[in-house]
């Protein structure tokens, strides 16, 4: 089944993104795989500035688009000459991961999903039905109701995390580098899922293992954050050569109060860390997280 297939499973009239209702996601998506340049720019921006909140939260629309991007990533219409592509899909299901990343607030946010349904269809139906204004104006009704949709958009990830993880294993023994850590930062924090619980251990496992084989200060310490996510132990990485690498060590929330830890964190200005990765940018993970505010709230704690 394709992903036009797909894309037809899902009813995209009942959700909505970032810009309004979703109905245009399903041909941005599938814009990604065809040969029109300005439609693929076009696809391409509207997954990462309207699919996903910039705050890590998710929109009604993000659980479905992220079911439709574990297809894009393995589809060889995706980008033929440019391998990078299917990385971006990597990272933007870690994007989603974190949206996602409810743990034990779940059951809470299902209790009050399930006890206000009708009034978040109505609500929803509302939203999709009025003019940008009105939508605007909506978010401040009082009702809470904006943000409760927000939450049940975040419980519809939860709920589809298990399948994101199970298709996003295989790329961490990708052929291609950037692949093996782009898929180390998805399954970072796919698999904080308590579902994955069992699997940790296997997959810390293999995390270890790619990151010893990591070509680069910035993949490994894309890798070594990831780690870090699923409590796995970074105090190894304390020692590396590249002082970014060994902030990204640090920084696990494992080793806060750690004292080799905290050593290695007074030691590095946020400045400092930004330019030890040279012409690269900072690990992934730091795109929707600023490296800056965790730096200087460990600094200040």
């Amino acid at each position: 089944m394709g992903v036009d297939d797909r894309t037809q499973d899902v009813d995209w009239s009942r959700l909505f993104h970032a810009l309004g209702p979703a109905g245009d996601t399903p041909r941005h998506l599938a814009a990604l795989l065809g040969d029109d340049a300005r439609a693929f720019v076009d696809g391409y921006s509207h997954l990462w500035s309207a699919t996903v909140h910039r705050d890590d939260k998710a929109w009604p629309a993000t659980a479905a688009t992220a079911l439709l991007v574990t297809e894009l990533m393995g589809n060889p219409l995706l980008g033929p000459d440019d391998p990078s592509l299917a990385d971006a899909m990597l990272a933007y299901l870690y994007r989603v991961g974190v949206a996602a990343d409810l743990g034990d607030r779940a059951v809470e946010i299902r209790a009050r999903v399930k006890s206000r349904a009708q009034e978040l269809r109505s609500w929803t139906a509302e939203y999709l039905s009025t003019d940008t204004d009105a939508r605007a104006v909506m978010w401040r009704d009082g009702t809470g109701l904006g943000e409760l949709v927000l939450d049940q958009a975040a419980l519809a990830c939860f709920d589809v995390v298990p399948t994101l993880l199970h298709r996003t294993i295989p790329y961490i023994t990708a052929d291609r580098a950037r692949r093996r850590t782009c898929a180390a930062a998805a399954v970072g924090s796919l698999a904080r899922h308590p579902a994955a619980s069992a699997q940790r251990p296997a997959l810390l496992e293999q995390l270890r293992s790619t990151a010893l084989a990591a070509d680069s200060p910035h993949d490994l310490g894309t890798i070594v954050i990831a780690i870090g996510q699923l409590d796995g132990d970074t105090r190894p990485w304390l020692a590396d050569p590249h002082t970014g690498v060994r902030v990204c060590a640090a920084l696990t929330p494992e080793l806060a109060g750690d004292q080799a830890a905290e050593q290695v964190l007074a030691a590095m200005s946020p400045e400092a860390f930004g330019k030890s990765f040279g012409d690269m940018a900072p690990p992934l993970q730091f795109q929707s997280k600023s490296y800056r505010e965790l730096l200087a709230a460990r600094h200040t704690g």
